[in-house]
């Protein structure tokens, strides 16, 4: 689950793409906390597919309900992008900053930004990325690509060695991805 905080209005209709620039990754049980959803005044529930998924989305995982994977993903980032001068330590919103400069391009109105891409190539990619190709979106495993589906992952194909790709996860995160942060992968992904 995902949260960038009160998107909705009192009449449950998302108003707004994000809140602030802190995107986190929840469990969707933790504690036994149970929420109705859209409540007033509450934080916006989103749901993803999967971890990987919330990931090319420009998310994190949470400090709260996730520590370990939340740590894991933060020494992977630091170690995969020293190009932002944290050293061996970051705190969370500097690195939710350079998230929120890689997710969405500029426009005046936070309604019009769209979703920030890139090109890469496909060999230089490491798994848990997501990618389009030829304007399906696929992730990246091992030796192969996953389709991706709102449903879940379709049967893998061979990963080609060569080409340009359009890549929908953050730079910064697919750095980390190259460190060794693994995501959580749907079950339709188990290979």
């Amino acid at each position: 689950m995902g949260n960038r905080g009160i998107l909705h209005n009192d009449q449950q209709e998302v108003v707004k793409p994000f809140a602030h620039k802190a995107w986190i990754i929840c469990q969707l049980s933790f504690k036994g906390r149970r929420r109705a959803l859209m409540q007033p005044g509450n934080y916006t529930e989103l749901f993803f597919l999967d971890e990987a998924t919330a990931l090319a989305a420009g998310h994190r995982p949470c400090f709260e309900c996730r520590r370990a994977a939340a740590e894991a993903f933060r020494d992977a980032w630091l170690v995969g992008n020293p190009q932002f001068g944290f050293g061996d330590s970051v705190k969370v919103g500097e690195m939710d900053a350079v998230l929120h400069a890689e997710r969405l391009t500029d426009a005046y109105n936070i309604k019009n930004r769209k979703k920030r891409t890139y090109k890469a190539a496909l060999r230089d990619l490491p798994g848990g990325t997501i990618i389009l190709l030829e304007e399906r979106p696929y992730l990246i495993w091992q030796d192969a690509l996953l389709p991706w589906t709102p449903a879940g992952y379709e049967a893998p194909i061979s990963r080609p060695g060569e080409g340009q790709v359009v890549v929908l996860t953050p730079p910064s995160t697919v750095a980390a991805l190259a460190q060794g942060y693994v995501p959580a992968r749907h079950e339709s992904a188990r290979m």
